[in-house]
């Protein structure tokens, strides 16, 4: 089928790759106008709040993929209910099924797993505009304008996220490199990471299946592992020999104090309660209705650890190995 993804970061190039491994025709938007080199994708500029632009591209398609990331935290409020609006409005002209890659901010926190019936209870303002904003798309659906659905995602890991990409790719560059590791929140309470190429399948399953709309699913994701077990495990895969990682806390105070200077640090805080108590993802919707599961995690563990300590990727890493990250891919 002929689909429309709009960004060309990490999950976009991997939804691409795999949507034409398929035979699927894509067109591929960006700012940049990159993407993978891959036959069946052809890769074109524009910029995803321009309604028009993006209209031109989706004539004809059968769905419309976000995984477009407006910006870092302090630009959410104002970048993304433009973009979302875009997005709805071609989906709308163009008739097709619009599908967003959401997180799981929404939620707020919460005791227990993550499950989608969980009502929006975010307490900080990044989690109630993703909740706004998925709330706005099932209006519109509901009132028969267009067909919506949302696949959620925890904290991305796999060979393609870029150093960029989230904490977790952070906290492996100092393990990789025998480095101590400074971990925002607690690093011994068990956290669910979703892999790239199982981001891309769920983005996939849903595009072109009926029961998905009007609905969010969460991506299935292997069994949560603490960040030091994590990074153990990233260490022990690797190719080079390395010492077993250390792992230290961020004081809280420390924090604090840098969040009065450090936009980026001033943001983080309204979300540190995903590391600081279990974060736990319970995607068995997915999973019953559309038969996808979770790539096993020493799959995982060896194909990310090969990617970020830098040895080439080769066939057999699936998915995730001929993506890249062609623009700003961060969703959190």
């Amino acid at each position: 089928m002929p689909v429309l993804v709009v960004g060309a970061g990490t999950v976009g190039s991997a939804l691409a790759t795999l949507l034409a491994g398929r035979g699927d025709t894509v067109t591929l938007v960006s700012r940049s106008g990159r993407g993978p080199a891959t036959p069946g994708v052809r890769c074109v500029p524009a910029d995803a709040a321009d309604a028009d632009a993006l209209a031109g591209h989706a004539r004809g398609v059968s769905a419309v993929v976000s995984c477009v990331n407006p910006g870092p935290y302090q630009d959410w409020e104002a970048r993304w209910p433009p973009v979302a609006a875009a997005l709805l409005a071609v989906a709308e002209r163009s008739g097709a099924v619009l599908v967003t890659l959401s997180n799981l901010y929404g939620y707020g926190p919460v005791d227990g797993p993550l499950h989608r019936d969980l009502p929006p209870a975010a307490t900080g303002n990044k989690g109630r505009l993703r909740a706004r904003l998925w709330q706005e798309a099932l209006a519109a659906h509901e009132a028969g304008r267009v067909r919506v659905t949302e696949v959620r995602a925890s904290d991305f890991i796999g060979p393609t996220v870029p150093r960029a990409g989230g904490l977790l790719r952070r906290y492996a560059d100092a393990a990789l490199r025998g480095r101590t590791v400074w971990a925002f929140g607690d690093p011994d309470v068990p956290h669910a990471f979703s892999y790239v190429p199982d981001v891309a399948r769920t983005l996939a399953a849903v595009a072109g299946d009926g029961r998905a709309w009007g609905l969010p699913w969460h991506v299935p994701s292997p069994p949560e592992r603490s960040v030091r077990q994590t990074l153990t495990d990233l260490v022990a895969a690797a190719p080079a020999s390395l010492p077993a990682p250390r792992v230290r806390r961020v004081p809280r105070p420390l924090l604090t104090a840098g969040a009065a200077v450090v936009p980026v640090l001033r943001e983080l805080g309204e979300v540190l309660w995903q590391t600081e108590r279990p974060f736990l993802l319970d995607a068995s919707a997915t999973t019953s209705t559309f038969g996808l599961r979770p790539t096993p995690w020493e799959e995982v563990v060896a194909t990310t650890a090969r990617g970020w300590a830098g040895a080439p990727m080769t066939a057999a890493d699936g998915d995730g190995g001929s993506a890249r990250a062609a623009d700003d891919p961060r969703l959190r």
